[in-house]
């Protein structure tokens, strides 16, 4: 059953919790024949190991481009498998998809946004990557548990002096539209 297991496709990662004893680390066994596990939901999905680097390499394009569009397509081309493979795989490997590891992000920078700087809600969410001030606020909402407006408010008055928006634009550590021809993933 193990060797079945493991010349599964990659359209047939699921397997029993019964079967995962048969996925202990084995010395015998080669490392292109390793699995990690993930649990999704109420299923346990096994990712080989060398596709990690991948979802890896996925990861970390959405740490450095998450003010960019980015989509499902986009995603699964950086780390070089199926858009569907990819969403089942990066989900095992990180306990979240894909895209709701993207808003996640956008979520925490317009935090550290709305802490630090002195920017209204719609600049911080264009910064962020998001086009519609509605989505960005329900999504803020849902993750946060206060609005985006009453979490800046309530930092303002507990929190430090805020750098100035212009300032921030002017060192082009803010420049959504690309206007100044430098890099836009400068640190603040």
């Amino acid at each position: 059953m193990t060797e079945r297991l493991l010349r599964a496709t990659a359209a047939s990662y699921v397997i029993s919790p019964a079967a995962l004893a048969a996925l202990a680390p084995d010395p015998s066994r080669s490392p292109d024949r390793t699995y990690a596990l993930g649990v999704t939901g109420t299923a346990a999905r096994v990712v080989p190991i060398p596709l990690l680097v991948h979802l890896r390499r996925a990861h970390d394009h959405i740490d450095q481009h998450y003010r960019s569009p980015l989509d499902l397509g986009e995603l699964a081309r950086v780390a070089g498998v199926s858009k569907y493979h990819f969403a089942r795989c990066f989900e095992a490997a990180y306990g979240e998809t894909p895209i709701r590891y993207l808003t996640r992000r956008r979520i925490e920078r317009a935090q550290d946004l709305l802490r630090a700087a002195n920017l209204t809600v719609t600049e911080v969410c264009m910064l962020v990557g998001f086009s519609s001030l509605g989505s960005f606020s329900s999504r803020f909402s849902a993750l946060v548990g206060e609005s985006p407006t009453e979490y800046r408010d309530r930092w303002a008055v507990d929190g430090g002096p805020h750098v100035p928006g212009c300032y921030l634009f002017m060192r082009g550590a803010m420049d959504p539209g690309g206007t100044t021809g430098r890099s836009s993933n400068r640190a603040i």
